[in-house]
């Protein structure tokens, strides 16, 4: 009996030490798993946990916000188009598109293919509201048009400057995917100042590459920043096979300019020559004899156009303009919209194997 208690009292001492410690809120952990019997005179060692600390990482976009706050600027666009089929009997198409709200008298930015050759052009409002629209201006060079509504209430957005994007920004792009509603996608900045050929003889400048989708029906509609800005207009999509996440839009820097002509004169004023030409290339001047292989082929002179006063011709191949080389219609037109009105540029071209340079006063484009 004795030895039963003398075993008793030390097992009964921690029993009680265990009790007083896990009243007072601590949590005690053996350092090494003891004995199963303790002695009289063992000490317990103990550690207490530290407290452990999460790591809650960057914060993610308010997209929400963003949306909110954007979505009563944005609107669908949908037109008629006439087209004609192979009996040339007249054809009814539909397309659909995006604008965003420049300002309450009903001024709406979108793209120039969105309402070019448009027949009837209505917008739909995000309160579901259906209102005709009429052309204003558009601008094909720049892909950008401003059409104009008759409604109250409407919400104005705010432009940003897309010369402070960054790379790896995040943004939005808005707008009317598939012709389905207003949609918004996510993504970030890719590149800035981008440049894409649109045509044999344009390209458009100052683009904004950009990871979110851009799908049709989605030209037009605002690319917006975490501040509810526009800073873009979504324009193009390459669509090939295998590429994914390469979308541009037209920057608010560049485009700015642009939607004020329109609006102020119905289309931009540029220095205009008055020729339509085509790029030289070791094929065509092989397959013409032509005694040069570089350069742009004239072939079409506008009417009393500064080029017809200056006596350039069909045929006739530029070289150089201004002292620069001439090597594709990009130069050709680079340096004619670099250039003034009125301004008098030297012009060296190419006829019959003859090498000869005349002066040509740029005039203002004709009005359309």
């Amino acid at each position: 009996m004795n030895k039963i208690f003398r075993y008793a009292k030390p097992v009964l001492a921690l029993f009680i030490a265990f009790i007083l410690i896990t009243s007072a809120g601590c949590v005690v952990v053996p350092v090494s798993p003891g004995p199963t019997q303790t002695s009289p005179n063992s000490t317990v060692h103990s550690t207490v946990l530290p407290a452990i600390t999460q790591n809650p990482g960057p914060v993610l976009p308010d997209f929400i916000s963003v949306i909110s706050e954007v979505r009563p600027s944005v609107v669908a666009i949908n037109i008629e188009v006439i087209t004609y089929d192979i009996f040339n009997r007249p054809v009814q198409q539909q397309g659909a598109g995006s604008g965003w709200i420049l300002d309450s008298s009903g001024l709406i930015v979108t793209n120039n293919h969105v309402v070019e050759g448009a027949e009837d052009i209505s917008v739909v409002l995000h309160d579901d509201r259906v209102v005709n629209a009429t052309l204003v201006g558009a601008d094909a060079l720049t892909d950008i048009a401003v059409i104009k509504i008759d409604a109250p209430d409407l919400t104005p957005i705010v432009i940003g400057d897309s010369d402070n994007l960054q790379v790896g920004e995040w943004i939005l792009t808005v707008g009317n995917s598939l012709g389905l509603g207003i949609t918004a996608k996510e993504g970030i900045v890719s590149r800035t100042g981008v440049s894409l050929p649109v045509s044999e003889t344009e390209k458009v400048d100052n683009l904004v590459e950009v990871s979110a989708a851009i799908n049709p029906g989605n030209s037009g509609g605002p690319l917006v920043n975490m501040r509810g800005e526009v800073v873009g207009i979504n324009s193009i999509k390459i669509a090939t096979s295998g590429v994914e996440g390469m979308g541009y839009a037209i920057s608010s820097r560049a485009a700015e300019p642009i939607i004020q002509e329109l609006v102020q004169n119905g289309y931009v004023v540029r220095p205009w020559l008055g020729v339509s030409v085509q790029d030289v290339t070791a094929n065509i001047a092989a397959y013409f004899n032509l005694s040069v292989d570089k350069g742009v082929i004239v072939t079409q002179v506008a009417r009393n156009s500064p080029a017809s006063r200056a006596g350039l011709k069909q045929g006739d191949i530029i070289v150089e303009m201004q002292n620069k080389e001439i090597i594709s219609s990009t130069d050709l037109r680079d340096t004619i919209h670099t250039s003034q009105i009125g301004e008098e540029i030297a012009i060296t071209y190419v006829r019959d194997g003859s090498r000869n340079t005349v002066t040509a006063k740029l005039a203002q484009v004709p009005a359309p």
